[in-house]
């Protein structure tokens, strides 16, 4: 098995498509065509991840953050971030980031802390703009059953819970091919009136390709008219953090207490109580203060994620309660979702969660 076969898994789960502009995600040293020999899932890709990898013969190392974000202009080990990339090439071990794509689905690392906690009727906080496009084809008649499957099991037509989902209007084309042409239909230097289908159905940007390959795989034509649109709809299914409530309403003081012992948190930095009780639940893994306004839009008792900065926590304005559980702690169960993720598949193959705690932060009692 090649790294493409583990990649190709990771990236069905949460496509690259959905992470944010500013991210790095994906293959950031290594080659998809090397021969797969174990991997150490982490959350950061730091120097003792690296050794950990070496010293247990795995020549891949999934991260949830990019050890690199920005240009390197230069090699010469002089801070964390050269010295990792250099002993990862050295060694010939890959390392791929899964970051804001596994952030922005549905079933990703909110979801895996709101099981964590418990969270009923989940979904998500703030959804995706702009993720969906509409493909808008014409196929004769006699074929467009064809084409509307090829292009349904591509991933195209899926609205909520419904699949299968196309508008058809019927109409007709005009069309005449020249000398070089070998038309489906009609004759060359001939100009043909034929009776079509306008077809539209919609798409996840993910999968164009998919799409685009399905179309012109299963339509007669030897070339195919098509248009793409990028909608500005809202996917629901896609977006950043969650919202969900607890099981019943709890005092705000028990709540907080087993917010700290579920999530492991040495201590939980907070804004003063608005409610005796709280139920309805935000949250998001990571650094999430962009998200307040949409947890309090949303009627959330609490707010849950991490490096909140001191006037922040003022935005609550009485309206919320934040929870501040720090940046680590809050995306800690990643490496073991990515384990999930891969062990339905890959369950004989050498996957590791990494023994190293790379939370930079420490805390003095």
């Amino acid at each position: 098995m090649k790294l493409k076969d583990i990649i190709k898994t990771l990236e069905t789960f949460a496509p690259p498509t959905y992470q944010e502009s500013y991210d790095n995600a994906g293959l950031i040293t290594g080659n998809k065509d090397w021969e797969f020999k174990g991997a150490v899932l982490c959350l950061d890709a730091i120097e003792a991840v690296i050794d950990e990898a070496i010293g247990k013969k795995c020549n891949l190392v999934i991260a949830h953050h990019p050890i690199v974000f920005v240009g390197l202009k230069k090699l010469t080990g002089s801070n964390y971030i050269e010295r990792v990339i250099i002993k990862a090439i050295k060694n010939d071990i890959a390392i791929y980031a899964i970051h804001t794509n596994l952030d922005n689905v549905a079933s990703g690392v909110n979801a895996m802390i709101c099981n964590k906690l418990g969270l009923k009727n989940t979904r998500i906080l703030s959804p995706m703009k702009n993720p969906l496009k509409k493909l808008i084809t014409f196929c004769p008649e006699e074929a467009v059953e064809e084409v509307r499957q090829a292009l349904s099991e591509a991933g195209a037509g899926v609205i909520g819970h419904y699949s299968e989902c196309s508008y058809n209007v019927k109409g007709f084309g005009t069309f005449k091919g020249d000398e070089k042409t070998n038309p489906a239909v009609g004759k060359k230097n001939q100009l043909e009136k034929v009776e079509e289908i306008k077809l539209e159905m919609i798409f996840p940007a993910a999968v164009k390709s998919k799409v685009i390959n399905a179309l012109i795989n299963t339509h007669p034509y030897e070339e195919v008219a098509y248009d793409i649109i990028a909608l500005e709809n809202s996917d629901a299914s896609l977006g950043a953090g969650m919202i969900g409530d607890l099981p019943e309403a709890i005092p705000v003081e028990l709540f907080l207490k087993q917010l700290k012992k579920k999530m492991n948190c040495k201590v939980i930095r907070h804004t003063e109580p608005v409610k005796a009780s709280v139920k309805k639940i935000a949250l998001c893994g990571g650094a999430g203060s962009f998200l307040l306004n949409n947890a309090i839009g949303k009627n959330a008792d609490v707010f849950i994620t991490g490096d909140f900065k001191y006037h922040q926590f003022f935005d609550a304005d009485g309206k919320i309660l934040i929870a501040d559980i720090g940046h680590y702690e809050s995306e800690q169960f990643t490496p073991q979702l990515l384990i999930e993720i891969l062990g339905e598949k890959f369950s004989n193959f050498a996957l590791h969660l990494s023994e190293v705690n790379t939370n930079p932060i420490k805390y003095y009692y």
